[in-house]
């Protein structure tokens, strides 16, 4: 099974850490956000990473010689559903994929691993203290998730706080016959909607991830979690940089 790193974007509100350089490049505790997430997926033990990227993508390449590069052109113009079918040849034998952005425990790859599901998403149940010191990162922009057991039953940013079960954290999997799931779906509804309004997208191409899952749910595809309480920290503003540089451990290697 593959890994697919989502790092194609600007991570303009990350400036100035951003200005000649991905997101996944900024440096905490000496280390690169990538090199975090590297070191997690080791818990998957993956056949192959692979890193989709655009802004400044050369640096990537050249920082991790050992990772298979795949570009998404447009990537000033789309969002994460688009990125990451720019790794769609990466997908056939399963995968896991997770954004560039955030930092996260072995022990949630580790469950992913373990679960039985064909998608499976990393949910935190504990989100919302973290929210409480996130003032430039309103609650309004998480990525809730409401279930019925361990079956995700609705994905969406507009469910209120005191309803979610907990926060797609951005780190899932999915098995042989998920992946193929979800190209089925993607060229589904791209043929549908592109330059169109999708879900709560203003259109196709700037879809997230959550925007098509909720879309499958909707067609009766079953999608699964694992809880994790905590053990998970998004980096999107520089606010967010200076908690993570207060509260996640200094790595000790």
């Amino acid at each position: 099974m593959k890994v697919i790193f989502l790092g194609a974007g600007r991570g303009s509100r990350l400036m100035p850490y951003t200005e000649d350089c991905p997101k996944s490049l900024t440096e905490l505790h000496g280390r690169r956000l990538l090199d975090y997430g590297i070191e997690a997926m080791r818990a998957a033990q993956p056949t192959e990473m692979v890193c989709v990227v655009g802004w400044c993508g050369e640096r990537v390449e050249a920082a991790y010689p050992e990772l298979a590069i795949r570009r998404n052109p447009e990537w000033a113009s789309t969002n994460m559903l688009y990125s990451l079918l720019c790794a769609a040849d990466c997908m056939n034998e399963g995968f896991f994929c997770a954004y560039t952005d955030i930092l996260y425990r072995p022990e949630i790859v580790a469950a992913l691993a373990e679960s039985s599901g064909d998608i499976v998403l990393g949910v935190d149940t504990r989100w919302r203290e973290r929210y409480q010191r996130r003032t430039q990162h309103p609650e309004d922009d998480a990525e809730k998730v409401l279930a019925a057991g361990d079956r995700v039953t609705r994905l969406d940013r507009r469910l209120s706080a005191e309803d979610a079960h907990g926060e797609y954290i951005g780190v899932a999997r999915f098995s042989p016959r998920g992946a193929a799931l979800l190209r089925e779906h993607y060229a589904r509804c791209r043929a549908a909607y592109e330059g169109r309004p999708f879900q709560q997208a203003r259109d196709f191409g700037n879809a997230y991830l959550i925007d098509l899952l909720q879309e499958m749910i909707e067609q009766g595809v079953p999608i699964h979690k694992v809880d994790t309480a905590g053990g998970y920290h998004e980096i999107d503003t520089l606010e967010d940089y200076e908690l993570a540089l207060r509260e996640w451990p200094t790595p000790s290697g």
